[in-house]
């Protein structure tokens, strides 16, 4: 919980410590239980909660499932929330890529993470989802309020805020969203952790998903319509 240090599963111990409970899961934790969900195999490439896996904690929800996290009170990841992620990462790695193929790029070698969600997440669990692009993860940092010390800045320095304004004179603006390409891009970034793009440095440090066999069911025969 923000600005709280202690955590306990038990009720008890929770209370002492001023804690409320279990009320949902912060943005950073959501990316960190999909990742996890698709490493044990219940969340395939494409981002669907296997409805073919038997287990007490998938849920049937309509035509697709839900995991549950937490028991008391129940908490769910959906498949709702699964898309919510992929559609957002997906627009972000798109971007992405769609700017190193602009700059005639094939890689990155350093990754900043600006704003207060980049200073939470960890840094594997966004490679792992596919948010960034593959790269050793000694270089991936946190940047902090990069806005707010930028304005900080360049309200205290006079050479500082001359240096801005030249650089923002020479800032390329591209419309990703308009680029051609930018389909194809953002279809590719939906899987998990990315269709195409190899992961050479993630494979060194986190598994592989698990490969789980769905539960066999007895086929039933469907009744043919009289014409």
């Amino acid at each position: 919980m923000i600005g709280v240090d202690g955590w306990s599963s038990d009720p008890d111990v929770a209370a002492e410590i001023g804690l409320a409970g279990v009320t949902g899961i912060c943005g950073s934790g959501i990316i960190e239980a999909i990742v996890e969900l698709h490493l044990a195999g219940v969340i395939d490439k494409k981002g669907v909660i296997r409805t073919d896996l038997t287990h007490p904690r998938i849920v049937a929800d309509a035509r697709t499932a839900m995991y549950r996290m937490w028991d008391e009170p129940e908490l769910f990841v959906t498949q709702n929330d699964v898309r919510a992620i992929q559609l957002a990462k997906a627009a972000l790695r798109a971007g992405i890529e769609l700017l190193m193929a602009h700059l005639g790029i094939g890689g990155v070698d350093d990754v900043r993470l600006a704003g207060a969600f980049g200073a939470h997440i960890d840094p594997a669990y966004a490679m792992a989802l596919g948010m960034i692009p593959d790269c050793d993860l000694a270089n991936v940092h946190p940047a902090g309020n990069a806005a707010g010390m930028g304005a900080m800045i360049a309200l205290l320095s006079e050479r500082a805020r001359a240096e801005i304004e030249d650089v923002t004179r020479q800032i390329e603006k591209i419309e990703t969203a308009t680029v051609a390409g930018f389909q194809d891009a953002f279809v590719a970034a939906m899987a998990i952790p990315h269709d195409t793009a190899p992961t050479p440095h993630l494979v060194g440090v986190m598994q592989s998903p698990v490969a789980i066999e769905p539960v066999s069911r007895p086929n039933r025969s469907r009744r043919r319509r009289q014409p």
